[in-house]
Formats: structure tokens, sequence, C-alpha cells
């Protein structure tokens, strides 16, 4: 069996960045992710506008140009499609990798493909760089598992002349919101604090706000779902539980790093954040050889790692390994 000289698991911005910072030293990665190319991209919204600027969202020296101040979704997945191919960087997509075990000094990857092929690697190194867009935070509600109730939102079309209900206060939620509102839908957002949340965008909110106000949205403060059923949710307001009539929800209440892979390969975690311990310097964690990056560095506050910064992370990694073997 071939030995590859490191594995990153997960094809997202981040570990495309790594994959191409390890091959600007020397070195062959390959990457595999059990979905598409930067598959979280894929997932957002169909016309969404990101928030950083495209020069935050640049890997490899490849310059990101857009007509636009701020890029969009499918400028993105264009853009990471590129610098893939610009690289030849290997990725083997729609393929899971379940269990990474060292073995007398490099490791051993086992994966699962879309047939439920089984698959086994050998790699001198690890990189692990999942994301979180796979794993939405749960509500653990009556009703949650109905499939009028979403986590993911794509476009508004389908939802016309819909009563719709969004549960959140971020930008995933008040974006939604309006968009669904501009497509004919009956909106109503509700939200577990008492004001939204103060990372909705400048841009945004002002219009988010005037649709409150002119009825057009209807915005609930410090309420929460507590059951779902197939014609309506029941919020539990502060004036008491109202039942809402619905057709359609979207849970939009944020997303939490998968780290069950790195704690099966006996990865510490530190028990206040929830986050993987690793040395900063060099990303490498507790298991030499065996190093993360992206998102899933970050403990409970996931918003604490994004693209603009994640992206960094390959070229620790890749300078640490030309270091150790230059020893």
């Amino acid at each position: 069996m071939r030995m590859e000289d490191i594995i990153v698991v997960g094809a997202g911005p981040c570990g495309l960045s790594c994959a191409v910072e390890l091959k600007k030293l020397g070195f062959h990665p390959l990457l595999i992710d059990k979905g598409s190319i930067v598959h979280s991209i894929y997932k957002y919204p169909t016309y969404m506008i990101f928030h950083s600027t495209p020069e935050l969202l640049e890997i490899g020296d490849i310059p990101f140009s857009t007509p636009n101040e701020k890029p969009t979704r499918q400028e993105a997945l264009t853009y990471y499609r590129l610098v893939a191919e610009r690289y030849q960087l290997p990725i083997h997509t729609f393929e899971e990798v379940t269990s990474v075990n060292p073995v007398q000094g490099h490791f051993t990857v086992t994966t699962r493909t879309r047939s439920q092929e089984t698959k086994e690697y050998q790699a001198k190194q690890v990189v692990v760089a999942t994301g979180y867009f796979d794993n939405p935070n749960k509500l653990g509600i009556p009703g949650e598992e109905l499939s009028k109730v979403s986590s993911f939102y794509t476009e508004a079309h389908p939802y016309s002349g819909c009563n719709v209900t969004i549960i959140g206060g971020n930008n995933s939620a008040v974006d939604a919101a309006l968009d669904l509102g501009r497509a004919g839908a009956k909106v109503t957002v509700v939200c577990r604090g008492d004001h939204l949340s103060e990372r909705v965008k400048a841009w945004t909110k002002p219009v988010f706000e005037s649709k409150c106000q002119k009825g057009h949205i209807r915005m609930i403060f410090s309420s929460r779902v507590i059951s779902i059923t197939e014609n309506a949710v029941l919020v539990e307001t502060p004036s008491g539980v109202e039942n809402i009539e619905n057709d359609f929800v979207f849970s939009l209440i944020g997303y939490r790093p998968d780290r069950k892979l790195l704690q099966e390969m006996g990865v510490k975690v530190d028990l206040e954040s929830g986050a993987p311990v690793f040395n900063e310097e060099s990303m490498e964690t507790n298991i030499p050889g065996l190093y993360v990056a992206g998102v899933i560095v970050s403990g409970r506050h996931v918003n604490e790692i994004f693209i603009e910064n994640g992206r960094f992370h390959g070229k620790l990694i890749a300078e640490h390994l030309i270091a150790g073997q230059e020893k």
C-alpha cells in the first residue's frame, strides 16, 4: 500500500489552504472530504453574499476577482475550484473518513465511499480540517424531526404564500426572513433573546427592522418554540403560550464542530472550552504528526474561526513539517 506524505481530512477553504501550503514546500498532500469541494459553501443559501471582502477569502496567493464589493456564494465556489485546479490538488470527494489510527510512526486512515465501499490509506501525517456546517444545533423539542423542519435555508421561491417560522436572531435568520418576505411568504421570527445578535450586518439590520415595524415580518423576542406539529408551532412568549399557524420551520440557531473523530484518536480536549488541545505555533495536537486546522480548533464559540483566519493554519503546519525534516 502506498504511503501518502500527508492526508488532509476536509476540502473546505482551510483544508485547501493547508494542501496548497504543503505542496509549495514539496509535500504531496491528499485531501479527502465526505462531500464536495468546499461543501459548506455549497450548502449556503443560493443567493448569499459574503460579509467579507474577497481579499480576506483568498488562499494560495491566487487573487479572488469579483466586480462586487462582497463576493457571492457562486463566485466563491468558482474561486475555490480554480485554486484546486491551479495547484492540481488530488481530492477524493464524497468519501467519508471513518477512523484515523496511529500505527508505528504513521497513520492508517479508513474511509467509506458513496457506494459504501471501505478503503484504507497509510499516511506519515494527518491534518483534520473538518468544518461544522453539517452539524446544526438541535432544539430538543417535540416535532423537530418533522420533514417540514430544516436547519438549512436555500432559497425562498417554494415558500411563496406559506406560513414560515424562523427560529434564531443572527444573520442567517435575518437574511432568510427578508428573502422569504420578498417572495411572498408570511414570516414569523422567534428569538430567545430580547434583541437581535450584535453580529447582524449593519446594512441589513435597519431594513429588517423596518419590515418588522411595517408588519411585513412578525418578530417575537424573549420567546422560544416549545413544540412543532404538522400545521402549527407552539411558542412560549412573555405574555403566554401562543399557537401559530405554520407550514414550514427553519431552525437557524447555529452549528457545532464534530470532534468525535479527534476524540476517538485520543486527542485531548479542553474541558472548559470544548476545543482540542494543540500547539498554536505548529497546530500539532498531543498526538505526534496529527494536526488540526480551521474551525475544528475553536471551542464552543465557533464564530471565533472563519476562512479569514483559518486559512493561515496550513502555513504553520507546513513550516513545522519542514523544520522537522531539517533537524
